[in-house]
């Protein structure tokens, strides 16, 4: 259906029932905002400066912190530049932009989280052939694909919601442009393109979920086949950083687009969580409990106190 929109710009109307706390909001975001680009800088520079950690985990981790740069990018800096009393106008293409990229980096981690697991999979159930299985091609073409179906999803998920025509209310009662609140502002019935939308955000991390589920329960069946609990609990120890990430990830989806009575307010306080706290709590989950990361960590750290004397 051809695009009949007269709507030139939306109007943001940010977080339900947060009249008159808008600076403390500010500050409290840019300062969420502010660790996640930093901790994730951090990963990433401990990742590239220290060869101990080019391995296929790490390289999938890798991708992940650059992803959750820019996740919490689409519609924080927008939502900060509105609490700070500027105007709340985004224009219609900034609405189809914000929606797309958010979709795209969320559906393209979701993807990622489960090559992390297969990766997992491999590296405990057939550590003998780990790095045959996991080749830096076939790393290559898990990291590339994980992006290509996440574009895919995100062009059909944002075509989906831009083919309706907007022609009348342009106020969204959200901080940002995602599908259940555009959905509302549309010109024509709905109905059918909310259960296709539904169908398909909820069967691809449904579905990446399973496939999660069916290699940690190898996983774990592997696992409990080690004689010694040294073993046991140095592979647990591995797996533990990415379940807590997939859990961190899946339960806000779950909540936001699979409940069948939509909560504006828990909605929002949710994808908050979702687009700030997450991508900020990942590097301390795969940090914290892993050596070699701690260690090339504080060696990046170490760096520039010790140049002045190397010099």
């Amino acid at each position: 259906m051809r695009n009949r929109s007269v709507v030139t710009q939306f109007i943001l109307l940010g977080i339900p029932n947060t009249e008159g706390l808008e600076t403390m909001l500010f500050v409290l975001f840019l300062s969420f905002y502010i660790f996640t680009l930093m901790g994730n800088l951090l990963i990433l520079l401990a990742i590239i400066s220290s060869s101990r950690l080019h391995t296929p985990m790490y390289f999938f981790l890798c991708k992940l912190s650059i992803f959750d740069i820019f996740f919490p990018s689409v519609s924080s800096p927008k939502m900060l530049f509105y609490l700070s009393g500027n105007s709340r106008a985004i224009s219609y293409a900034g609405c189809v932009s914000q929606l797309f990229f958010y979709h795209f980096l969320g559906c393209t981690e979701c993807f990622l989280y489960t090559v992390m697991a297969y990766d997992r999979f491999v590296a405990i159930c057939y550590p003998l052939r780990y790095s045959i299985i996991m080749s830096h091609r076939v790393c290559a073409i898990l990291a590339t694909g994980t992006s290509f179906f996440g574009c895919i999803q995100a062009t059909f998920l944002t075509t989906l919601t831009f083919q309706l025509p907007y022609c009348g209310p342009n106020e969204v009662d959200y901080y940002f442009c995602d599908i259940p609140v555009m959905l509302k502002l549309a010109c024509a019935d709905t109905s059918a393109l909310e259960m296709v939308g539904f169908i398909s955000v909820g069967l691809m991390p449904l579905s990446c979920f399973l496939l999660i589920l069916t290699s940690y329960s190898c996983i774990v069946c592997s696992i409990l086949q080690i004689r010694s609990a040294e073993g046991r609990r140095r592979a647990f120890s591995t797996c533990s950083a990415h379940l807590t990430a997939i859990l961190l990830f899946y339960m806000p989806v779950v909540l936001i687009y699979l409940r069948p009575t939509p909560s504006p307010w828990l909605d929002a306080t949710v994808q908050v969580l979702n687009n700030l706290v997450t991508p900020m709590l990942n590097p301390l989950i795969y940090s914290l409990r892993n050596k070699e990361v701690k260690s090339s960590l504080w060696k990046v750290l170490r760096k520039p106190a010790f140049a002045p004397e190397q010099l």
